[in-house]
């Protein structure tokens, strides 16, 4: 996996007017290609179950690229001869298997070098499930994890399939990408070559970027979405509760693909990001640690494996592709539910919104009704709209009567498809006394442009870069890896007589920067004139991060939220923040 961020590698990529053309199918057969009647005769699919991926084979081709890079300058970087070497070696195994592969130059690469594409004889033409990983290494070291890991787990279930030869109700094809490492560049350079039929072509892109890391997480892109339900029913069947993949997002090969329209997902274990605590105790590891504590260094040999995260990868891919096209059956219909935010305090005689969000999980969208249970006496609960399509939102009323009952109650709200889900909302009913209660925040989730904030050019983005909490905008400070410094204001109003005032924002820090010691890059939170908090690169972790401050000493005042984000002239740190209220009641 890349080292900067998104908008940083592609400032180094330089473009070309080169026209380059690549069939939906991209490859001929090779002279040395095994012919299709030295293989077994295919199995009928619904006879086959997913096959148990050898991690000692997988090992085995670690073992191989570790060797290619001692023997190379210690090094498999695109354009090297170490790199070279590993296309040769990946081919050979394949092309001995039956498969028909091509090399595809990427003449627009940093370092111009080979993609490989190879493709199973079989299923239909125009419906193509494609697995990638990046073949190349950093400059550093042989990058056996980053990513020798992605690279084997292919490989190996690329040759199982090929010794079964089950019937095929999809086209498998895998590929092998180079010069990932400078800015995604092969897996760029094979997108822009397709057309808009052939990219119509591939149903699913599925890329595994870092798959074996010591510190291991168990992550997946776009964990919710259907595209990721096999990868997902798989480490679920496990019990090992997978999250988002947010330390990857826009840094690996699935971003040109999801840029171009093509559904996508893959597996991920974590390179430079923290463990958190919580990650530990369900996952085991060191806490405050990172995934990978040999990312991009020389250290990055086969030693910097976890055999069992390996082991899990590889045998979730190969249950991915039976379920995608041998046939191994299509992900019962499934959605999730939510509420943002999860805590609310409505005062009597007035009324308090949240959003429900609701996401497909497995299968196909579907109708989900909205309802809502355990609102106390005298609290209306109302749904705009009151049905959703899975994937879609709604905004959830609660209006307290001037009788409300008051205190603290869980209010339920249920989504109602082909089957039930649920989420909690936790609702505080105050007195109306003199205080005018409420959130005073505007657009706190930035989803409706950038007023009433001040924001410095860029800071309040939809970018893919990096992910927003809830919703598509969010505000996005510095990233840059240069001196730059980015703020985010707003003047807010508030009311005095309330018995407890709360800011909250949800924060997400991403970080390049390598020390656990000093914080080179660092975001100032303020109210008026005094600082609440001071966060840095040394408060990275993956995903966000909700923060508190009680703020019951500007009662009655209108006072600046100001966030300051200073970077210094090297390795970026992103200070993310999403979802920012501040809550009188």
């Amino acid at each position: 996996m890349r080292g900067r961020t998104l908008s940083a590698a592609v400032a180094l990529v330089v473009f070309t007017g080169t026209a380059v053309t690549l069939a939906a199918q991209p490859v001929t057969a090779s002279p040395t290609a095994v012919t299709a009647a030295a293989r077994p005769i295919a199995a009928p699919a619904a006879l086959l179950a997913a096959p148990d991926i050898s991690v000692s084979n997988v090992q085995a081709h670690l073992t191989q690229f570790n060797s290619i890079a001692s023997s190379n300058g210690g090094n498999r970087r695109a354009g090297s001869a170490g790199y070279t070497a590993s296309v040769s070696y990946v081919k050979s195994k394949l092309q001995t298997a039956g498969y028909t592969v091509s090399e595809q130059n990427c003449s627009s690469c940093t370092y111009p070098s080979n993609n490989l594409i190879a493709e199973w004889p079989g299923g239909p033409a125009d419906q193509v499930v494609m697995f990638g990983a990046h073949l190349d290494s950093v400059s550093a070291g042989p990058g056996i994890n980053d990513n020798g890991s992605g690279s084997a787990t292919l490989l190996e279930n690329a040759l199982v399939l090929a010794a079964q030869n089950p019937t095929l109700t999809k086209k498998v094809r895998f590929a092998w990408w180079t010069d990932e490492e400078q800015g995604l560049n092969g897996s760029r350079f094979y997108v822009n070559s397709l057309n808009a039929t052939q990219r119509g072509y591939i149903k699913g892109y599925y890329n595994f970027d870092m798959v074996g890391s010591t510190n291991a997480g168990y992550f997946i892109n776009r964990v919710t979405s259907t595209t990721a339900a096999p990868l997902k029913a798989y480490w679920d069947s496990l019990g090992l509760q997978p999250e988002e993949n947010v330390e990857g997002q826009g840094r690996s090969d699935d971003y040109y693909f999801q840029q171009a329209g093509i559904p996508t997902s893959g597996y991920a274990a974590g390179a430079s990001a923290r463990k958190t605590s919580a990650q530990a105790a369900k996952w085991g590891g060191t806490a405050n640690s990172a995934y990978d504590s040999c990312y991009h260094r020389a250290c990055d040999t086969t030693a910097n494996v976890n055999a069992t995260v390996l082991n899990r990868a590889a045998d979730g891919v190969a249950y991915a592709l039976w379920q995608l096209a041998v046939g191994g059956g299509t992900p019962t219909n499934d959605f999730s539910v939510a509420v943002n935010p999860t805590t609310s305090t409505v005062a009597r005689g007035a009324s308090t919104t949240a959003t429900v969000v609701t996401a497909t999980t497995a299968g196909s969208a579907q109708s989900v009704s909205l309802s809502a249970s355990g609102a106390p006496s005298g609290v209306s609960v109302s749904f705009s709209p009151s049905s959703v399509t899975s994937g879609g939102s709604a905004t959830i009323t609660l209006a307290a009567s001037a009788s409300a009952a008051t205190g603290t109650f869980t209010v339920t709200v249920t989504g109602t498809g082909s089957v039930t889900r649920s989420a909690s909302l936790t609702l505080t009913v105050t007195g109306a006394g003199g205080c005018a209660g409420g959130q005073v925040v505007g657009n706190g989730g930035f989803e409706s442009g950038s007023t009433p904030w001040t924001a410095s050019s860029g800071v309040i983005t939809n970018s893919s870069g990096q992910p927003a909490r809830t919703g598509s905008y969010k505000a996005w400070l510095d990233g840059y890896g240069s001196t730059h410094t980015d703020t985010l204001s707003q003047s807010v109003t508030v009311p005095a007589g309330c018995a407890s005032y709360t800011l909250s924002f949800w924060l997400h820090v991403d970080t390049a920067e390598t020390t656990a010691s000093t914080a080179y890059d660092k975001l100032t939170v303020q109210v008026g004139s005094a600082t609440l908090a001071t966060y840095s690169n040394l408060n990275a972790a993956a995903g966000y991060v909700q923060r508190t401050f009680n703020v019951a000493a500007y009662a009655g005042q209108t006072v600046s939220l100001k966030f300051t984000g200073t970077e210094d002239s090297s390795l970026q740190t992103s200070f993310v923040i999403d979802d920012v209220t501040l809550q009188a009641s």
